[in-house]
């Protein structure tokens, strides 16, 4: 079939499967797939949330008649047969980050308005994920029989760490090429590299700090943060992004520091809580010399999303500035003070460089500098010919006439031997004031654009199989 018939066909299964897609969207948004290792058990290896979210994929992927494979809750794999059983995969996820505060609807659920679903994972990755699932569906309905098997991979683990992938490439055979429907339009031929770093203090004794919390996840901004701390509430005023109330005891302060969250590999559009809430402590004095310390350097970094505090502001011609963030804040059972950094660097530095700079300073003052993620950099040539087809293809269907392009998040992608993201969203795509973001509150994607993905991906697969892996 020419681009014409294959399009006047997914018109047709637009119009009478739509429906049936959101509500396939809404069954997964209606689990909260959060990791809890807690409450981790044989064939629940992330916890029970994952668990729920793996056995909705198992029973989605047998309704579309795909062949389903559930590798001990780790993750699911569905298959398209083709002549030969080299494969062509699709990997998303179905797990998700909690919901975190500030939402105006249930995060739980789907909500649909003005042509948006809102919901934890409709744009991140649940929603995308259903949709390509639906793009494997509309061939296997065509009776196609193409030359390479297709494969989806649906993990569990995604925003915790990714174990779910090092269990499938310990156990099972790579695809020879993946698609991850987890980023932006068009096709991302690179990632930047990414270090999450725990810095912990030493105990604290006599501390006026008497708890502290602030952030849901390192990779994301933080929107709120709170602090209760021994002081006077008569002499503190607020400021123009902390609130002082007062506390649950005699000479005890509590403080409600409010920003804007966003994802940490766009850390500029959002605003740290924990940066307002440390820099409020530090000015009006409502710490320790030891308290003090340790927060004006988690300041430095807290307040700058370029790493300039730390003096690693860096850039490159694929990828651009570092970035950081300080997505988490807390206060140990032994009395330190924990805070949680986000990099995403370019080629122009490496992860051994910032952690040795992370230790030189907090070394001063006694804390600890841990590394809990360490992904390199992460680049495939933007002229091969998996790039240049699906490039061909998103600008065909789009009528744009766009070039790929590098992320600052982390996808699946990277730890395969070949593979790019590609889809839902654009970068200049336009957002109401209450559709929010993925991994903030009311996160929310376009009824438009996840049809648009589904276009894409369908007509993808086709061109796709007409290159050789």
């Amino acid at each position: 079939m020419d681009f014409e018939q294959v399009d006047a066909l997914v018109d047709a299964y637009i119009e009478e499967n739509w429906d049936g897609i959101v509500e396939d969207i809404a069954r997964l948004v209606r689990i909260r797939s959060v990791e809890s290792l807690g409450e981790a058990a044989e064939g629940a290896p992330f916890g029970p949330g994952p668990r729920a979210a793996v056995d909705e994929a198992v029973a989605l992927c047998e309704r579309l008649g795909l062949v389903t494979n559930d590798l001990g809750g780790y993750m699911v794999t569905a298959d398209l047969p083709g002549e030969s059983d080299r494969q062509l995969g699709f990997i998303a996820h179905v797990d998700v980050v909690d919901a975190g505060d500030g939402w105006d609807f249930e995060p739980f659920e789907v909500t649909r308005k003005d042509g948006y679903l809102i919901g934890r994972g409709t744009s991140d990755d649940k929603g995308p994920a259903v949709v390509a699932l639906h793009a494997m569906r509309f061939w296997l309905e065509q009776g196609a029989r193409f030359p390479y098997t297709i494969r989806m991979l649906l993990g569990a683990n995604e925003e915790s760490g990714m174990r779910d992938i090092e269990y499938f490439l310990e156990n099972f055979e790579q695809p020879a090429f993946v698609i991850t429907p987890d980023a932006a339009f068009p096709v991302s031929y690179g990632e930047k590299g990414m270090l999450h770093a725990r810095v912990t203090s030493a105990p604290i004794a006599d501390p006026r700090i008497v708890s502290i919390e602030g952030g849901t996840a390192p990779n994301a901004v933080p929107g709120k943060a709170t602090a209760t701390v021994r002081g006077d509430y008569a002499v503190l005023a607020p400021s123009a992004s902390v609130d002082v109330l007062p506390g649950d005891g005699p000479g005890l302060v509590r403080l409600v520091a409010t920003g804007k969250s966003a994802h940490a590999s766009t850390p500029e559009d959002g605003k740290s809580a924990i940066a307002a809430l440390v820099a409020y402590i530090l000015q009006n004095e409502l710490c320790s010399a030891a308290e003090c310390r340790f927060l004006e350097l988690v300041l430095l970094g807290a307040a700058h999303t370029d790493g300039a505090g730390y003096g690693l502001a860096c850039r490159d011609d694929d990828f651009g500035p570092l970035t950081m963030v300080c997505g988490t804040i807390c206060q140990t059972p032994e009395g330190a003070l924990e805070v949680t950094f986000d990099f995403r660097y370019p080629t122009a530095t490496d992860s051994g460089q910032i952690i040795a700079t992370l230790r030189r300073g907090f070394d001063h003052v006694g804390a600890t500098v841990a590394v809990q993620l360490d992904y390199p950099t992460f680049l495939v040539g933007r002229e091969s010919p998996e790039v240049v087809a699906l490039m061909e293809v998103y600008n065909q269907v789009t009528g744009r006439d766009d070039e790929p392009i590098t992320m600052a998040g982390g996808t699946y992608a990277r730890k395969f031997k070949r593979g790019v993201s590609f889809g839902p969203t654009r970068p200049d795509d336009p957002r109401p004031d209450w559709v929010g973001a993925l991994h903030g509150p009311n996160e929310g994607m376009t009824e438009d654009t996840l049809k648009e993905m589904l276009r894409v991906y369908i007509h993808a697969i086709a061109r796709l199989m007409e290159v050789g892996f």
